[in-house]
């Protein structure tokens, strides 16, 4: 919605026009689309959670159990880790990788650094199903995203990201750990 400010005055002459390829932080919206920020990102969660529901129905997996296959696909963090990681307490966490273990996504060992922790990794068979999942939620979020044009991807991702990395910084997640580092 145009705030007061965003109303041009009478009689000034109208916006430059984009130069071609240039990404709009004003583009015409369809009419009835004129969400704030909130109700916007609100739709989107929506829409990204629909699909991810969707597609971990087509694997016999709840959503938690996909974003744990999708944690480690790049690291082997603690139990404590991955539980922060995902947000969940230590009753929860565990319960989560008893599950995926008797299933054979992943294992559960001694960590090296710290005899009293567990470190957890995704078996061979985890990473398949990792790789599945991630290629279907793929192809529904290009499908979401089709309409946009590259510019505008590109913003939404570089965006998106700034987000998912500070939210993590606040909540002490070092995104960057990879397997073996015991992060995460």
């Amino acid at each position: 919605m145009a705030s007061p400010s965003d109303t041009p005055l009478p009689g000034a002459p109208p916006p430059a026009p984009l130069s071609p390829g240039a990404v709009s932080r004003e583009a015409p919206s369809p009419a009835g689309s004129d969400l704030s920020l909130v109700d916007a990102l609100a739709q989107l969660s929506f829409l990204v959670h629909n699909a991810l529901a969707e597609i971990a129905g087509e694997y016999d997996l709840s959503i938690i159990q996909m974003r744990l296959l999708g944690v480690l696909r790049d690291r082997e963090p603690t139990m404590n880790a991955l539980g922060r990681h995902l947000g969940l307490d230590k009753s929860s966490i565990s319960g989560l990788v008893d599950r995926a273990q008797r299933r054979g996504l992943v294992t559960r060992t001694v960590s090296p650094a710290d005899r009293r922790a567990f470190q957890v990794a995704i078996t061979d068979t985890g990473r398949r199903l990792a790789g599945q999942v991630a290629a279907r939620f793929s192809g529904r979020i290009e499908t979401l995203v089709s309409g946009l044009p590259d510019p505008d991807r590109r913003l939404l991702s570089q965006l998106a990201a700034r987000i998912v990395v500070a939210d993590a910084g606040r909540q002490g997640i070092d995104l960057r750990a990879t397997a073996g580092g015991g992060g995460g």
